[in-house]
């Protein structure tokens, strides 16, 4: 890619193999004005399920008889997908209707009303939910602990999860985040008092003993989206405020749908909406489906997903060790010295798309630092010029 080309346009490749990341966003995170958003997909190195499991896993406990049907459908299955209903009810045949809709909130609606006729408080169903996810991992994955790095924005970790579990708060060793959940999460803000880990379904409680309060159902999302309007008020804020990145979705997660139809219902009216992204991986390549998040008024940064989505993780955790907040120096150093042991016009394209990216988002005194280090590593005028050419950038950038 050229050096020339806009900060619209370049990609930043972290390594081979890794997802390349919109420079734009990289300087975003840079400034601390990136906010992280967590779905389930997160959690499955900790055995937790994903929506769709989690529903499979409460009918088999309480509903033997629609178990054995849902367990054997594929999750490429549609709407057109032929399901032999005929020993069931008609409530459980519509249930089943709906989960191969993917409608997984309103089949969880559907029978916490069919089995307690009711649809909030201690029903079989929240009971069944909670103690499924409290039977995962109680240690946290690697993708937590680097989520929560990435989470800094210099001084202040914050980050939004859909997930009722508490393993992102487990992750940070010391000085654990504070919970905040549903309505006692704070307003958006940039100051130090927005922070911690902001559960926006609600969270399992600490103790095994006590009622969880959680988004669940259809008429839980209606409650929280439309009638009470906590979760819609809560991302309408966030999105002025912060570059949201989605991480752990797909498109079709019933958290996802919620979250994008709160975004994009603002994003026809006013004109300071951040730029919102989303990790989105595919086992081979798939241009409508990134087409389909481009509509959605989301940009997609692509990875491959073969080998259990092991290259998101190691996006992140790259990301993470070269964080301009909190990177680790070492690697930053070490990256400065190989990328110059090749003359300028000699180096890749990510290399030096890489190099410019360091220097591009340092400040004035890191600047000089790094040109100190590539001098002394024997880098040839090109990387020297590089440097001068970038500081001029930003001082002009400075001045307007």
């Amino acid at each position: 890619m050229s050096t020339e080309a806009s900060v619209e346009d370049r990609v930043i490749s972290l390594g081979p193999g890794l997802a390349a990341i919109p420079e734009r966003l990289m300087l975003a995170h840079a400034r601390g004005e990136v906010l992280f958003v967590c779905g389930a997909g997160i959690s499955r190195p900790a055995d937790l399920p994903d929506f769709r499991e989690l529903v499979i896993d409460v009918y088999k406990v309480l509903d033997a008889a629609v178990h054995a049907v849902l367990k054997d459908l594929p999750r490429s299955a549609c709407n057109q997908w032929a399901v032999d209903c005929k020993e069931l009810s008609e409530r459980q045949a519509a249930e089943v209707k709906r989960f191969v809709a993917g409608d997984y909130d309103v089949v969880l609606g559907m029978l916490e009303r069919r089995l307690d006729n009711q649809t909030r408080g201690d029903s079989h169903v929240r009971r069944e939910v909670a103690k499924r996810l409290r039977q995962g991992d109680s240690r946290p994955a690697s993708i937590h602990r680097t989520l929560m790095r990435l989470a800094d924005r210099g001084g202040t970790t914050t980050i939004v999860t859909t997930n009722f579990d508490l393993l992102l708060e487990m992750a940070v060793k010391k000085l654990r985040p504070s919970t905040y959940s549903l309505g006692s999460i704070p307003r958006p803000s940039r100051q130090s008092e927005f922070a911690g880990v902001l559960h926006v379904h609600g969270a399992l409680d600490r103790s095994p003993e006590r009622f969880s309060e959680l988004v669940l159902s259809d008429q839980d999302f209606g409650e929280y989206y439309l009638r009470r309007r906590v979760v819609p008020d809560f991302i309408y804020d966030a999105a002025r405020l912060f570059h949201l990145v989605l991480v752990g979705y797909s498109a079709n997660d019933p958290p996802m749908r919620y979250l994008l139809n709160a975004v994009a219902a603002d994003g026809s009216r006013f004109d300071d909406l951040k730029e919102r992204f989303t990790f989105f991986g595919t086992n081979a390549p798939d241009p409508v489906a990134l087409e389909d998040w481009n509509a959605r008024g989301i940009t997609p940064i692509h990875y491959d997903a073969n080998g259990g989505h092991s290259a998101l993780r190691m996006t992140l955790e790259r990301w993470a060790d070269f964080s301009a907040i909190n990177g680790n120096g070492k690697t930053i150093d070490t990256a400065i010295r190989r990328i110059v042991k090749s003359a300028r016009t000699a180096a890749s394209d990510e290399d030096r798309d890489l190099f410019d990216h360091l220097i591009r988002r340092s400040n004035a005194s890191e600047r000089v630092r790094l040109a100190g280090l590539a001098s002394a590593a024997n880098a040839d005028l090109g990387w020297l010029d590089a440097i001068m050419k970038i500081g001029t950038e930003r001082e002009r950038v400075h001045r307007k």
